[in-house]
C-alpha cells in the first residue's frame, strides 16, 4: 500500500463507465467542495485516464479497470456516488493535508 500526501493532489480524476451519470454529479460536487483549493477535478471514463492524473476517484466494481488503466496512479474506490466515507476522507486530507493510504 502506498501513501499520497493531500497536499500533493492537483489534479483529481473521477473516472465512470459509459453512461453513469451519477458520476458526473460526484465531480460537480468534488469541484464545488475543492473550488479554494488548487485541485482541478475532472470526469473521464475509466478507459481513457490522463496519465498526469494524481488520484482516481472510482466506483468500487471499476477499480480494478482503473488500476489496470492507470497503472502507478493511487485509486480511491468508492461505494456510493454521494457521501461516500473514502470520499469524504479524500476531501478532508486534501483540504487539511496528511496522507492517505491507497
Amino acid at each position: 500500500m502506498a501513501a499520497i500526501n493531500g497536499k500533493d493532489i492537483h489534479k483529481l480524476i473521477v473516472a465512470c463507465d459509459a453512461g453513469m451519470g451519477s458520476s458526473v454529479m460526484l465531480a460537480a460536487q468534488l469541484r464545488k467542495e475543492l473550488k479554494k483549493f488548487p485541485v482541478e477535478v475532472s470526469h473521464t471514463p475509466v478507459a481513457s485516464i490522463p496519465a498526469d492524473a494524481d488520484i482516481v476517484v472510482t466506483h468500487s466494481e471499476l477499480a480494478t479497470r482503473a488500476r489496470q488503466a492507470a497503472p502507478g496512479i493511487p485509486v480511491v474506490p468508492f461505494e456510493v456516488f454521494i457521501g461516500d466515507p473514502a470520499v469524504k476522507r479524500l476531501v478532508t486530507i486534501i483540504k487539511e493535508g496528511g496522507d492517505l493510504d491507497v
